[in-house]
């Protein structure tokens, strides 16, 4: 299979740094004209360079996803340079930590205002145009959160599931248009902000232990779902969460059928 997507406009959030960026970077190896947004002009100085390299146009705006007038200013700019908009991809997101009683309700709102108000507006804003043009793809990324939530991050959980639930509601009304909606939940994915791969070697393995495919996930296992939903091969899947966790917890107990793989007995397998 030969997914092309050249020529392609797309705007992702988040883009600044980490998966966002990578993401960003991929879809323009791709030969998409990349959009990136983020609230941080200081990530955002070296993007439109970085995009320019794989010899594809690529913009950088400064903008709060949670401000719906300057989302419609920068989704007019896009519109009047480009004149369309395939790909939507709502990557920003935050996360407050702390267990429910001693979590500030500033901090609640703010995740959830970023993660399901921040997409909402997002994807409002693009819509009319995907109608225009009676084709689109808007993918949201959710989080294994939304599948089996961590204990002191309720709001991040809570607001991702949320996610789900609005890509869902979406998808059913933005079907007439050929406007297909999706979520993809990410596992465990290394980053300045988790440090997983500079933790304890002993909590490294517990953690790896969660997964069947026993390894760190890459930004590249998550691009490589993104260049698929926004392909044309994929015009029949919508409204739905793709597990992109490397199989977290798809048992019981992963790391029992790595135990086996080592060491052919069956019998520690508990």
């Amino acid at each position: 299979m030969h997914i092309d997507l050249t020529g392609r406009v797309a705007v992702i959030t988040g883009a600044g740094r980490g998966i966002g960026r990578d993401i960003a970077r991929r879809l323009a190896r791709e030969g998409v004209r990349v959009i990136g947004l983020d609230v941080n002009a200081a990530d955002l100085e070296l993007l439109p360079g970085e995009l320019a390299q794989h010899g594809t146009e690529g913009d950088a705006f400064l903008c709060d996803i949670t401000d719906e007038a300057r989302v419609n200013e920068v989704i007019g700019e896009v519109l009047a340079k480009h004149q369309r908009i395939d790909l939507l991809i709502n990557n920003a997101g935050i996360g407050a930590t702390a267990p429910t009683d001693l979590l500030e309700v500033a901090a609640w709102r703010r995740v959830h205002e970023v993660n399901l108000t921040g997409t909402f507006i997002m994807s409002k804003a693009v819509i009319p145009a995907m109608k225009a043009q009676r084709s689109g793809r808007i993918i949201n990324a959710a989080s294994f959160a939304a599948v089996i939530p961590s204990v002191a991050h309720a709001a991040y959980a809570s607001s991702k599931m949320a996610v789900v639930q609005f890509t869902r509601a979406l998808a059913g009304e933005l079907g007439p248009w050929n406007i297909t909606v999706n979520s993809y939940a990410p596992g465990m994915v290394p980053t300045l902000l988790n440090h997983f791969t500079e933790r304890e070697a002993a909590e490294q393995d517990r953690l790896l232990g969660t997964l069947s495919l026993r390894r760190w996930e890459t930004t590249d296992d998550i691009a490589n779902l993104i260049c698929f939903l926004a392909s044309d091969e994929a015009g029949y899947i919508t409204g739905t969460l793709i597990d992109v966790s490397g199989g977290k917890l798809a048992t019981q107990n992963p790391a029992a059928a790595y135990d086996y793989a080592e060491s052919g007995d069956i019998s520690q397998i508990p």
